[in-house]
């Protein structure tokens, strides 16, 4: 055996507190030696399709129990989960699914039609689990996931066993560029998540050690984003491996008092979301309805992928300022690049991160760039970091780099280095603004106008310009009712940022329509900017 394996550190949950909650929906409540159990008969029914050692499974889910209890089928089998982002259109799903070699669909029943059009070009794919969400019946080509949940098989494991090596892979399409599978080996999943127990776990897998920690029920985690992203798959892994419970929100979209009204009916302890596409809302509703919700149970809330701005961290620490707001510098590729921490009545400064213990920073010249220099460089981090993209030896190449002899993955963030040591994000590189000759990171400016008063969300892209080369522009949505018109969003990013980095438009917009991962497809908010400018144009 080589290495901690996921299925064995749930499975000794599942022994050692068999009646605890660890899957809550609604009214809906299932206890760890349920979950075991009914992952069990999934791990059997796709074992019995004929899948071998590491076949791929997609997970084509809204928020829900089976998404969790699938996950941990796959583990069981030594297969391989494959998250799926159900906002894809059917050239997305058919790339998806045919690059991950999916040999089997878990999937809700909303989305049959879809699938129905899309079979008979996935000849790969064995076998599909249909989880019923009152869309309509069965179709005749799946097999109903409450039926196979319900049989008792007993433990299951492949023939092949289990251990480290086997892969968690998480499909990230990142901000630009096809999706690609990062591939996580589950023993270095298990050892970054493990610095939670108890201060860690050793080297070598000592599942009789581990079983100590699970004396009473761990945390109550409820991911207020999707599952089907990093952010909240991550963190629910890790409520998990601390043998807590993880509740998932009826509704499957964002509502801020859903997610207010279930963290005081469930005591939740920590939240995971993405920046101020989700934390804003929140606020405004605490704000709206002052004592309405008490949520001194949470602990923590966690948020990563998205820069989170301080006025919203402080906004929130008012109502509770007895909890902790870990803001995590992290991407799918690339976990502990640097975290900044909020509490009582200190809110970290955005984009303000103290370097993770293994990350470096790199100037052009491939050498360290020197606290305090002002110099930007590339962020990258050593340490437990993935194989690699799924096929993909070119992207993986890019990415993932050897500096004096040690393994790094740079997934292409950009930061300064501040005399103190901190780090001053600037953003991700692919997406840069080269205007007049000087760079512009997008969320640098994205962060000055949503610091602005009646400013709700902001998206800042670069389109083609005669004089400047590229015009730096903003898509603007405001709080409804805000009066706020293009010189004042120029004069807001003026008074925190150089002139030159101030935009040139300004496109006002419905909404600026993030993913429910709270990221943005830059790619086509900058055709919706062009589109806007030139209709605008004299």
């Amino acid at each position: 055996m080589s290495g901690w394996n996921l299925a064995d550190v749930w499975e000794a949950v599942a022994d050692e507190l068999p009646d605890a909650p660890s899957l809550i929906h609604g009214t809906r409540r299932s206890a760890w030696s349920e979950v075991d159990q009914r992952a069990d008969a999934v791990a059997a029914w796709l074992l019995g399709l004929g899948a071998a050692e590491q076949d791929k499974v997609a997970q084509y889910l809204y928020n829900c129990p089976e998404y969790l209890e699938s996950m941990f089928a796959c583990f069981k089998a030594g297969l391989v989960p494959v998250n799926t982002n159900y906002r894809y259109r059917d050239d997305e799903l058919l790339y998806l699914w045919d690059n991950a070699d999916a040999v089997a669909v878990v999937f809700h029943g909303t989305f049959t039609e879809r699938i129905e059009k899309l079979r008979s070009s996935l000849t790969k794919i064995r076998g599909w689990l249909w989880v019923d969400d009152g869309s309509g019946p069965c179709p005749s080509w799946a097999d109903p996931y409450e039926q196979v949940a319900a049989q008792r098989p007993g433990r299951q494991r492949g023939p092949w066993g289990r251990d480290g090596d086997h892969l968690y892979m998480l499909y990230t399409g990142g901000t630009t560029g096809l999706p690609k599978g990062v591939m996580w080996r589950q023993d270095d999943l298990i050892m970054l998540l493990g610095a939670l127990l108890g201060g860690g776990l050793p080297e070598e897998p000592d599942y009789d050690l581990l079983r100590q920690h699970f004396t009473a029920p761990g945390p109550v985690g409820l991911p207020a984003c999707p599952l089907m992203h990093g952010t909240g798959a991550l963190v629910s892994m890790s409520v998990w491996s601390q043998g807590g419970s993880i509740v998932t929100m009826v509704g499957r979209h964002y509502d801020p008092d859903e997610l207010l009204d279930t963290v005081v009916a469930e005591h939740v302890n920590a939240i995971a979301l993405v920046g101020d596409a989700f934390a804003k809302p929140m606020l405004r509703a605490l704000d709206a309805h002052p004592g309405r919700w008490d949520i001194s149970s949470l602990v923590a809330i966690t948020s990563s992928g998205v820069m989170w701005s301080e006025e919203t961290k402080q906004g929130l620490l008012r109502h509770h300022p007895g909890m902790v707001l870990a803001d995590a510098f992290s991407s799918s590729e690339a976990l502990g690049m640097g975290t900044s921490m909020s509490g009582g009545a200190n809110a970290a400064k955005t984009a303000r991160f103290q370097l993770g213990e293994t990350a470096i920073v790199l100037g052009d010249d491939g050498r360290p760039v020197t606290p305090g220099s002002g110099e930007i460089g590339l962020v990258g981090v050593g340490g437990r970091i993935p194989l690699g993209y799924y096929k993909d030896e070119e992207k993986t190449a890019r990415t993932f780099k050897v500096v004096d002899g040690k393994r790094y993955s740079f997934p292409g963030d950009y930061a300064t280095v501040e005399a103190d040591g901190t780090i001053t994000l600037m953003g991700r590189g692919s997406v840069c603004i080269n205007t007049g000759g000087e760079k512009v990171f997008p969320e640098e400016v994205e962060e000055a106008l949503k610091a602005e008063p009646g400013v709700n969300d902001a998206v800042v892209v670069g389109i083609p310009d005669d004089t400047w080369g590229e015009a730096v522009t903003a898509l603007v949505e405001l709080v409804p009712g805000a009066k706020l018109g293009e010189a004042d969003l120029v004069a807001a990013v003026k008074r925190r940022l150089s002139d030159f980095k101030a935009p040139k438009h300004v496109v006002l917009v419905d909404s600026v329509s993030r993913a429910p991962n709270g990221k943005v497809d830059y790619r086509r908010c900058k055709e919706l900017a062009q589109e806007a400018v030139s209709a605008a144009a004299p």
